[in-house]
């Protein structure tokens, strides 16, 4: 498994988007997958198109699994 660059920036795209939750999943193209909240979007919409590409970040989040964040449209 490939670890998290230098810059602690990943790339990937939306693969789930569960916008009645607030709940998606982000998935790179090495096949790690990372869960997400809509605040997590970084432009403040709470919402996100499946198969969106985006940049993102990769913290611990509740219960010690890793989660993104910042999740930046590009």
């Amino acid at each position: 498994m490939s670890s998290i660059p230098a810059s602690g920036i990943l790339r990937g795209r939306v693969l789930h988007f569960d916008e009645p939750r607030g709940l998606g999943t982000v998935g790179t193209d090495d096949g790690r997958r990372f869960d997400f909240h809509c605040t997590a979007i970084a432009d403040g919409t709470r919402t996100i198109g499946i198969d969106a590409e985006v940049d993102f970040l990769v913290v611990a989040g509740h219960g010690g699994r890793m989660e993104a964040v910042t999740l930046t449209v590009r």
